[in-house]
């Protein structure tokens, strides 16, 4: 099983970004697929969460209203669309995987076995 994050980088405060989350080597369409992130010197924190269908979504309060979770399972990718971006925004993205049947605590790592190396997101003031 493989995620392997992409799009990160450098953006202004107020700009925008989209990172992607590729999966292989497991039936996309039965994975929920979250983001985490973890700013330097700060714990990991919930981002957003898609169920394997795409009918539930779920998001970290202090990203709700500006990022937009969704998933494509033909090319077997989840999106984070990331808007008004602020310089706390500024952390290492990492995607996670967990099988359908894990329907509880979206927001915690628990049950998230499979994971990606991660990306940067550097947000500039």
């Amino acid at each position: 099983v493989q995620l392997v994050e992409s799009g990160g980088g450098l953006v202004q405060a107020g700009g925008s970004m989209r990172l992607s989350c590729t999966v292989s080597g497991v039936i996309f369409e039965n994975y929920a697929v979250a983001w985490f992130r973890q700013g330097s010197g700060k714990e990991r924190e919930f981002v957003a969460a898609i169920s394997h269908g795409g009918d539930s979504i779920y998001y970290g309060d202090s990203v709700k209203g500006r990022f937009a979770i969704s998933r494509d399972n033909d090319k077997m990718t989840a999106l984070l669309q990331m808007s008004s971006l602020k310089p706390e925004d500024t952390a290492f993205y990492r995607c996670a995987a967990r099988p359908y049947y894990y329907t509880k605590n979206y927001d915690t790592t628990t049950d998230y076995g499979f994971w990606g190396q991660g990306t940067q997101v550097t947000v500039s003031s």
